[in-house]
Formats: structure tokens, C-alpha cells, sequence
């Protein structure tokens, strides 16, 4: 039986510094771990969660209850197939992004500006500058507690930032159909790409990544910077100066409840500037309470 912890702290694994333990956790290395993972968790009724990079991920200042698995091993391969790029779950995209340039591989460009791994992105559907994850997505392989199966993108139910893919079925693998290019020619793209990102957004200090999501027509950066919540501050917890869509944890003392409280007051700033209530593109794990979520919940 692979290895199991208790009380594993969970911040540490996350981009942003924040959250509890977690009640049990396990690394699996391979798509065999995983499925008896999957079977102990069934059999002893735990919650499960996978936690990949911990990107655009907010931990519960409580801690997670359950069973938490990291992907790592054979599940972060990234391997050249016929016309593409066969990757396991645990793989970064900025890596699969560099790995498709080094093989003169193009269509997955976008991925450089990705901060998680390929099953993060396959669960939410993730794009960037432009770029589409299912527009390369060939298959995805899905571990469940019975073993695997391979399911073609029209049969994930991917939409905006989401997919249909239920809590007890994890991504153990993707590939991706590229088109040939030159080593020098992707490179080219990923450097500009690069560019973009880094003159936007800021780097060089702990944050997660979008905040909320953006509303048709619009962008939430700009909807925020609209509203004069640029460089507002919660506790640690801080919106970016340089693009208000961004948390910052600025000295790694904030908690998941000051970024909370931040996100909030920064919501109803656009409320009332604009009328526009935005919705949040992080992920929680564990009970992190967003109240004006549980305001519009029945009951």
C-alpha cells in the first residue's frame, strides 16, 4: 500500500502560502497507485482531492479533510508520440510548453503561461493568451476506483474554466495532437508569450493566479482596476498593483480567510461600480466559506 500522512501540511504545495493540513496524504507515482488510492478512500469513505501544482488553488485555513494525492513519478512524464505529446497528469505546462518547442512542436504555446499541471488544466478547461486547451486536447485517461479509460474531449463536458469531470474521476493522462514547427520557431512564440506576461502580471511574490473569472464582454482585471481595487489590502492579502485580478500574499503571512475577505470587499467594489457580479475562477479545497456564495445558496 503506498504510503500514507496525517496532517500534512498542505501550504506548502500551494503557489500562495496559505491553508491548513491535510487529513491524510499520499504521493502516487504511477496510475496503479492511484486507482488503490482511489479504492481506499471508497472503502473508508474519505473525501478525495488531487492537488497538482497548487496553482489557483486556496487551501482551508482548517485544513482538508479526506485523502489528498499528489501526482508526481511516471504521472509528470512527458513523452513524444506520433504527430504530438503524451503527458501524465502530474506533468507542469510550462514544461510540456517547453518540451514541445525543444521537439519543434506547435499548438501548445499558451501553455507557457499555464502555472499548473495537465490535469488542472484538463479539469478546468484552462487557456491562456488566446490559446484553447481543447483545441489540441486529443484523449484524456481517467483513473476511477473500477480502473481506467480513455475519454475524447467531447466526452469531458468542457466549458469556461470547467469541465464535467466528477470529484471521484482523476486525470491520470493526456495527449496532445501538435503540429511539426522548428525548435526556433516555438521558441520564438514562448519567449513573446513570456513577454506578455511578465509586462501584466506580477511576479516575484506568492499569488495564485486569476481571481475570479471574466464576465462576457469584459475582463475582471479591468472591472477591478475600474473599481479602485488596485493594491487593496486584507491582513497580508493584497490585490496587484500591476493587475488587480491578482492576489498577492505579500510577506507569506496572509490566511485563505484574509484572501477571502479581500476577494469580498473587492467584489462589491464592481458591484456597485458596475452592477456586474463577478464570479471566482480559484479552487477551493476544503471548506473555505465564500459568503456571497452562501448568501444565493436555497436554504
Amino acid at each position: 500500500m503506498t504510503e500514507i500522512e496525517r496532517d500534512f501540511p498542505l501550504a506548502r504545495l500551494t503557489t500562495v502560502r496559505t491553508g491548513g493540513p491535510a487529513e491524510l496524504f499520499a504521493r502516487a507515482g504511477s496510475v496503479a497507485e492511484v486507482v488503490e488510492l482511489l479504492a481506499f478512500a471508497a472503502e473508508r469513505g474519505h473525501e478525495l482531492h488531487v492537488i497538482g501544482s497548487g496553482s489557483n488553488l486556496l487551501v482551508a485555513d482548517a485544513g482538508v479533510p479526506g485523502l489528498v494525492i499528489h501526482l508526481e513519478g511516471s504521472l509528470a512524464r512527458i513523452e513524444r508520440s506520433p504527430g504530438g505529446l503524451e503527458c501524465g497528469a502530474g506533468a507542469r505546462m510550462p514544461t510540456v510548453a517547453a518540451r514541445s518547442a525543444a521537439l519543434g512542436l506547435a499548438g501548445i504555446e499558451f501553455a507557457v503561461n499555464i502555472p499548473g499541471t495537465v490535469g488542472g488544466a484538463v479539469r478546468m478547461n484552462a487557456n491562456a493568451y488566446g490559446g484553447a486547451l481543447e483545441t489540441v486536447l486529443d484523449w484524456v485517461e481517467i483513473a476511477t476506483v473500477t480502473g481506467c479509460s480513455r475519454r475524447a474531449p467531447a466526452e469531458l463536458g468542457l466549458v469556461y474554466r470547467d469541465s464535467a469531470l466528477a470529484a471521484g474521476e482523476v486525470v491520470v493522462a493526456a495527449r496532445f495532437a501538435l503540429a511539426p514547427s522548428t525548435p526556433a520557431a516555438v521558441r520564438a512564440t514562448l519567449a513573446e508569450l513570456r513577454a506578455w506576461r511578465h509586462a501584466a502580471q506580477p511576479k516575484g511574490i506568492k499569488t495564485f493566479g486569476s481571481t475570479f473569472k471574466n464576465p462576457p464582454g469584459e475582463t475582471a482585471g479591468g472591472l477591478l482596476a475600474a473599481a479602485g481595487a488596485n493594491g487593496l489590502t486584507v491582513g497580508a492579502a493584497r490585490l496587484s498593483h500591476k493587475h488587480a485580478n491578482f492576489v498577492e500574499n505579500v510577506d507569506g503571512s496572509a490566511s485563505t480567510a484574509d484572501i477571502v475577505a479581500l476577494m469580498a470587499r473587492a467584489r462589491e467594489l464592481v458591484i456597485e461600480r458596475s452592477g456586474i457580479a463577478l464570479e471566482r475562477e480559484v479552487q477551493a479545497l476544503g471548506p473555505v466559506d465564500f459568503p456571497w456564495e452562501r448568501e444565493r445558496s436555497p436554504g
